[in-house]
């Protein structure tokens, strides 16, 4: 039976051209921290600072970085009308900082034993958007 009820249309966040140009430049972990600071509400750095505590075999680190850009993500989605479900597509950069946050926080849950948040990040994810998922991995 097919649902015939519009869902809920996509969450767009909107770009931050000087954040998105100051992390595309920053190619140290100090440099990537400082955007932080410089951006707090800015996801996409929390998740960069989240991806390289992973690469250093630092789940415990990588997870409060990620929490703070998953939460940071959570703010920006409601601010731009998103109610809790739908669509939040991988193809609209903007939207990506809030995904790798999400993807991060449930690879550093699952890597300190806190397995049903990380089972919970996974289904949000692809609940957000399948594409992310893939790109993701």
């Amino acid at each position: 039976m097919q649902n015939l009820l519009p869902g809920p249309e996509p969450t767009l966040l909107p770009a931050d051209p000087p954040a998105a140009d100051q992390l595309a430049n920053a190619d140290t972990e100090g440099a990537v921290k400082a955007v932080a600071a410089a951006y707090p509400s800015y996801s996409a750095a929390w998740a960069r600072l989240a991806e390289l505590a992973l690469a250093a075999g630092e789940p415990v680190t990588a997870y409060a970085y990620a929490r703070t850009g998953y939460h940071r993500g959570l703010d920006q989605l409601r601010r731009s009308g998103w109610r809790g479900a739908g669509p939040v597509p991988w193809a609209h950069e903007p939207n990506q900082g809030f995904l790798r946050a999400l993807h991060a926080l449930g690879t550093a849950a699952g890597a300190i034993g806190e397995t049903e948040e990380a089972e919970r990040c996974a289904t949000f994810l692809n609940d957000s958007d399948p594409a992310a998922t893939a790109a993701l991995g």
